[in-house]
């Protein structure tokens, strides 16, 4: 794991800072999330009714998706800035699902750094472009800008 000063990670603004790991979203993962929300509907947990669908079968919640960021990042090969005591979400802008995510597949997230800047000394807010790709797909299922902030 790489580690730099969060200075030196604000001098990376417009640079793409790296990718994840593959991660696979599959039926029990979609089938725990719905029971967490409360989103039941048939296109996410209902197999036989979802064949009748234009997707062919179940698809992960958007917000399952876009609730992935964060293994996304910890399984990443994105730097790490030095000294962190906490990081929180600040929120999101732009968030846009573009494709959805069939059971069964695999997805990755590219990190952008479109900002960091300090706000207080020692508290950074990092606004990154999260894309996630869907392993054979030419379309990503989600882009979104996401803030957060940490504390060194």
């Amino acid at each position: 794991m790489t580690t730099i000063s969060a200075q030196d990670m604000a001098a990376k603004k417009g640079e793409i800072l790296g990718s994840s790991e593959w991660i696979l979203v599959d039926q029990d993962m979609i089938n725990k999330f719905a029971d967490a929300t409360g989103d039941h509907q048939f296109i996410h947990i209902n197999e036989e009714m979802a064949k009748m669908t234009p997707f062919g079968g179940t698809i992960a919640h958007g917000f399952l998706t876009l609730s992935l960021f964060p293994v996304m990042m910890a399984k990443s090969n994105v730097p790490k800035v030095e000294g962190v005591k906490m990081g929180v979400n600040y929120g999101g802008n732009k968030t846009r699902f573009l494709a959805p995510v069939k059971s069964g597949k695999r997805v990755r997230g590219h990190f952008k750094l479109l900002d960091l800047e300090e706000k207080r000394p020692g508290q950074w807010q990092q606004t990154l472009e999260f894309t996630v790709e869907i392993e054979g797909e030419d379309k990503p299922a989600l882009m979104a800008e996401w803030i957060s902030q940490f504390f060194v």
